[in-house]
C-alpha cells in the first residue's frame, strides 16, 4: 500500500474541524460523544480522513470506556502502533497506515479474543453499513 500524502492545508479543505483536530493534530474528542462510542450497527469502520478499511462491527464492544472500542483491526496492515508518551502518561498510539491519521489509542486491558482494547475517536471514522 502507498502512503497517501497531503499538505495540512488540503486536510484542512477535506476534513471538518473537529476531524481534522483529531486525525491531524491528535486530538481526542470527550467521552461519551462521538457519533459510533454506543452504535451497534453492522458494517465496517473506514478511516474518515483516506477511506482505508480499519475495524469490522463484529470486534467492536463495549468497553464502558466512552469511545468505540475493538479488539481487532480488519489486518495488521490497516493500522500502525507508536509509543505515545504525552500528557505524561506511556500509551501507544494507533494511526492509520495509508494516511498517517491519529486514530487513537490501544490498551492491553480488551476481552478474551485478543486482550486488546482500540479505544478509536468517532471523528477519525466512517462507517460502512452492510446489507445484512
Amino acid at each position: 500500500m502507498s502512503k497517501l500524502s497531503k499538505t495540512e492545508q488540503e486536510w484542512q479543505q477535506q476534513l471538518e474541524p473537529e476531524q481534522y483536530r483529531v486525525c491531524r493534530e491528535k486530538g481526542t474528542e470527550p467521552a461519551f460523544t462521538g457519533k459510533y462510542w454506543d452504535s451497534k450497527e453492522q458494517g465496517t469502520y473506514r478511516c474518515v480522513a483516506c477511506g482505508e478499511v480499519l475495524f469490522s462491527s463484529t470486534t467492536k464492544y463495549d468497553s464502558g470506556c466512552g469511545w468505540p472500542s475493538f479488539y481487532q483491526p480488519v489486518n495488521g496492515n490497516c493500522i500502525e502502533e507508536h509509543e505515545d508518551n504525552s500528557l505524561g502518561m506511556r500509551r501507544i498510539e494507533v494511526v492509520c497506515s495509508r494516511c498517517d491519521s491519529h486514530l487513537g489509542h490501544v490498551f492491553p486491558d480488551g476481552p478474551p479474543q485478543t486482550g486488546l482494547r482500540y479505544c478509536i475517536n468517532s471523528a477519525s471514522l466512517g462507517f460502512e453499513k452492510s446489507d445484512d
